[in-house]
């Protein structure tokens, strides 16, 4: 059950927001192998005034668009991260037309046994839900 935070500045459309959303779950999907209706984002929009970076950050301009996305999610490996990275950089670009200088991400990996929601399907022996497979459940 990964959970994505986006913070971004006031005053984007519910389009925009669904189409950065559509991004960051493909991308869950694709490569944590996450079971299809196992999406929570929670977006975040911020006044101006408290989102606050500088215009160039480790050497790149930031435009007003700049996304903070947190990802919170089981753990995984640092080659699967690495591809998460990628994909929701690319899936974003595509889909939202994010250049990949305004995407700023950080995970955030916790125990299984720290999540808890009604109706999840969890397999006793790997604590994982069961619809996940080998593949993304990234054991490390």
């Amino acid at each position: 059950m990964p959970l994505i935070n986006v913070y971004l500045r006031q005053g984007t459309t519910p389009e925009y927001r669904r189409d950065v959303s559509s991004a960051l779950h493909k991308a869950m999907v694709d490569v944590l192998k996450i079971p299809q209706d196992d999406q929570f984002h929670v977006f975040h929009e911020v006044t101006p005034d408290n989102f606050v970076i500088q215009p160039v950050v480790f050497g790149l301009p930031r435009g007003e668009r700049t996304l903070f996305i947190q990802l919170s999610f089981n753990q995984r490996t640092a080659e699967q991260k690495k591809e998460l990275f990628g994909a929701i950089v690319d899936n974003l670009r595509r889909f939202a037309g994010v250049p990949e200088e305004d995407v700023l991400m950080v995970a955030f990996e916790t125990a299984r046994e720290n999540w808890w929601a009604a109706g999840r399907v969890i397999n006793p022996d790997t604590g994982y839900d069961a619809r996940m497979t080998e593949v993304g459940r990234g054991s490390s």
